[in-house]
């Protein structure tokens, strides 16, 4: 048998020739998506879209001003409210210092965990969404495990630190009315429980909204809100020492023997006051805990393309 390209006619010949390298045009064109498509899933950093990152998921949107609100929520928490009583029990010494070590503690933190929000390259690495997930790419084994506990058991205590402080102001709040309303006469002694327990309900049931952390002004309103009551703590301590007219407190603290309205201090009492101010200063610096959470809604940076 004769070629093909023999027994039939050149204008007949060129349009099979033509027809074929359409239809193979129009298969690679066809395919190229599905191709490129299996790839992204295989490689998530090759997607690129306005509405998803490199990892697939949605676009974050968080800018400089988000994230320090919800840095400012953090840090400026109730915690600082008792740095005074903290300070007064450690003394003009030991309180500065122990206050300065526990920055540095946060700073340092701080830093190692910025570093560890992506493995590999730090623009286009894989991206750790929380601490245990960079503490499984970093160390990995029996470490992500006990690291994790460790977290936990912290978020625990932060929880436990709250629940007391918001139950302690609401206390503290409804003192005051009665004090006012008895005009000094009413011991207007009290237990806190109930308002744990409703603190903790409502603990509950905002934790069950889905996405509640992705709500942006929230933090922006909560940043208000401890700009707000750290002013008011502020203030109270001017008005105090004002009225006052000097400076109190000594260089070591209150000290055994003092007789304060809960009773004279003894050794036991100065001891656990110590543990208990060095506890209130490590509860006001519990901001590294969610450092990577923060970290992982600011949006990408705009890359570069190659020409």
């Amino acid at each position: 048998m004769l070629p093909r390209s023999r027994t039939l006619p050149a204008r007949i010949h060129e349009s099979v020739n033509d027809g074929s390298r359409n239809e193979r045009a129009y298969l690679q064109v066809e395919t190229q998506p599905k191709i490129q498509e299996d790839t992204e899933s295989l490689n998530p950093q090759v997607v690129h879209s306005k509405c998803f990152d490199d990892d697939g998921r949605l676009k974050r949107t968080g800018t400089v001003w988000t994230a320090t609100s919800h840095i400012i929520t953090a840090v400026i928490g109730s915690g600082v409210l008792s740095l005074a009583w903290a300070i007064a029990q450690l003394g003009w010494i030991a309180g500065p210092i122990v206050m300065i070590l526990f920055a540095f503690v946060i700073y340092y933190t701080s830093n190692l965990l910025s570093d560890c929000y992506r493995s590999g390259d730090p623009v286009t690495g894989r991206r750790n969404y929380t601490y245990t997930d960079a503490v499984r790419s970093n160390l990995g084994g029996a470490k992500v495990k006990i690291c994790g506990a460790i977290q936990y058991v912290n978020l625990f205590g932060v929880a436990i630190g709250y629940t007391i402080a918001a139950s302690i102001s609401m206390m503290a709040i409804k003192r005051s009315n009665c004090f006012h309303a008895s005009g000094g006469k009413d011991p207007c002694h009290m237990s806190s429980n109930m308002y744990m327990i409703i603190f903790g309900i409502t603990e509950i049931v905002f934790s069950q909204i889905p996405d509640f952390d992705q709500v942006w002004w929230l933090s922006i309103v909560a940043a208000v809100m401890s700009f707000t009551y750290s002013t008011v703590g502020l203030g109270l301590g001017v008005a105090k020492t004002a009225e006052n007219g000097s400076f109190r407190g000594s260089l070591m603290g209150i000290s055994i023997g003092t007789v304060t309205k809960a009773g004279t201090v003894t050794a036991t009492q100065k001891i656990w006051r110590n543990l208990q101010a060095l506890g209130d200063i490590a509860f006001a610096y519990s901001y590294s805990i969610i450092l990577i959470e923060i970290q992982d809604t600011i949006k990408s940076p705009r890359r570069r393309t190659r020409r």
